[in-house]
This record gives structure tokens, C-alpha cells and sequence, in this order.
């Protein structure tokens, strides 16, 4: 029986021990910065460097691709919790063919900027790159927000109530609260988890046209979770949903026409 007690003790230690090193690094597990899966793609886009600042002595590294500001619409494109903007380059090479100027910006943190990730912050980067297009010129009933995994819980969360000219979720997730239960179901994730980015809870109140993109082999964001937000979000909304797509990487046609269509829609 004391070896029982002892056994047991030691299991309990070891179990108080990895739920303080999930609480106390969670960030670490969640925004990755320093990943790199950039496959060498020649970038096939003209493009200016700006730095947009978002807080004293934070400026976000970030790529304009403009065409026509006045006659085209501007996605404000939010990346995902991995690598920088060269990790984004097959994907804007595909989206540049369509007639729209882009504004992908790259978190604090990541791609050199200083600072660092969190929900809280996440948000400020967003609002002060809508406040940076507008500046420009750009009013938010041109803006499109394009949110990439990570960056559907900010493009959610800047949704809410306002009057943008629409949203595409490409791989979104529920909240990362879900996601982390997937992942780490032996944790009690609802009472450790900072950086919640709630968007079943927040879809509701998105009245702009949404597009929802999911791949139903995503092996990182559960295709069921693109799913529940589409069925959650207001009319009019939109889908793609891939038989073969992991985690959005296929940059194929029907995804572009997909979208085609949806920037009629909001013409």
C-alpha cells in the first residue's frame, strides 16, 4: 500500500507539473513565429514594404499590394500562428490575379517586429491596420476582411457589428478553447487557456456577407468546426468546402472562383 501511495503521489506531480508548464507557456505553444514552411515560391507580385504602427515603439512589417483603391475592394489579410509573410507568397501570387488590392500584415512578433502575441494585442494589430487603410483612403465598406486559421479569430472578433464589405474565414476554428481539447484532451484547457479567440460565440453578430473556406482533410483545424460556423453565421454567407484540401495549401481554381464570386457579390 505505500508503494500504491507513493506511485500515486508521483503521478499527481507529474500531473500538477505539465498543467503549470502548459499555463505558464501556452503562448509558446500556440504562436510560432519562428516556423518555416516557405517552399521557395518566386513571388509573381509588385508590391511596396510599409510598416504600420500599432503601439509606441511597434511597428508591424507588412505588404501592399495596390491596384486601383478606388475602383477595387481591399482584403486586409490575417495571417496564421506560423512563420512570416514569405510563408504567404503561393498564396498571394494566386490572389493577386484577382481584382483587388491586398494588405497582409504580419503580427508583433513575428517577421522581426517587436512585441509579442496575444489575443489582446492580435486585436490592436488589426484595428490599426483598418485605421491605416483608412487613412489611405480605404473606407471599411471597401475593406475585406481575410482571416487565415489564427487570423479567423481576429477577423471575427473585428467583424462583430460593423459594416466592412465582407469576411472570408479560410480554415477557422471555433474558438481555440475547442481546438486546445483536441489536442491536449487530458488538461483542464477551460480553466488554464489566456487567448480564447471565441468566434462560435462571436458569428452571431457579423451582419456583412461571410465566406467560409475549409478543407475536409485539415488535419490541423477539424473540417466539423468550419462547419458549425457556417451553420452559426447570418445570411448572406457563402462556402468552399475542398474533398482534398489539408489546412487550405491548394490555391486551385475552384477556390479562386469561389472567391471571384464572392467579390461580385460585394460589388
Amino acid at each position: 500500500m505505500k508503494y500504491f501511495y507513493l506511485a500515486l503521489s508521483s503521478i499527481i506531480l507529474a500531473y500538477i507539473i505539465i498543467v503549470l508548464f502548459t499555463y505558464l507557456y501556452q503562448r509558446k505553444l500556440l504562436y510560432h513565429p519562428s516556423e518555416n514552411n516557405y517552399t521557395g515560391d518566386e513571388i509573381q507580385f509588385d508590391y511596396k514594404e510599409v510598416f504600420i504602427e500599432v503601439d509606441k515603439d511597434v511597428k508591424l512589417k507588412s505588404w501592399f499590394l495596390e491596384k486601383d483603391l478606388k475602383k477595387n475592394k481591399t482584403i486586409l489579410y490575417f495571417h496564421g500562428n506560423a512563420g512570416d509573410l514569405t510563408n504567404r507568397v503561393h498564396k498571394l501570387n494566386e490572389l493577386n490575379k484577382l481584382d483587388v488590392n491586398i494588405l497582409i500584415i504580419s503580427w508583433r512578433g513575428f517577421s522581426g517586429n517587436p512585441g509579442k502575441p496575444t489575443e489582446k494585442n492580435l486585436y490592436n494589430d488589426a484595428r490599426k491596420s483598418v485605421e491605416w487603410l483608412n487613412k489611405a483612403g480605404v473606407t471599411n465598406k471597401n475593406i475585406i476582411l481575410y482571416g487565415e486559421s489564427l487570423g479567423t479569430g481576429v477577423a471575427t472578433e473585428l467583424g462583430q457589428n460593423n459594416s466592412f464589405a465582407g469576411i472570408v474565414l479560410e480554415s477557422p476554428f471555433t474558438s481555440i478553447a475547442d481546438a486546445a481539447k483536441i489536442y491536449y484532451p487530458y488538461l483542464p484547457i477551460d480553466l488554464l487557456i489566456k487567448d480564447r479567440y471565441d468566434s462560435l460565440e462571436k458569428i452571431k453578430n457579423i451582419n456583412v456577407p461571410i465566406l467560409v473556406m475549409h478543407g475536409k482533410k485539415d488535419n490541423v483545424v477539424p473540417f466539423e468546426m468550419g462547419i458549425k460556423l457556417f451553420e452559426n453565421a447570418n445570411q448572406p454567407k457563402f462556402s468552399y468546402f475542398s474533398d482534398i484540401d489539408d489546412h487550405m495549401m491548394e490555391f486551385n481554381d475552384q477556390l479562386l472562383n469561389s472567391l471571384k464570386k464572392f467579390l461580385v457579390f460585394n460589388t
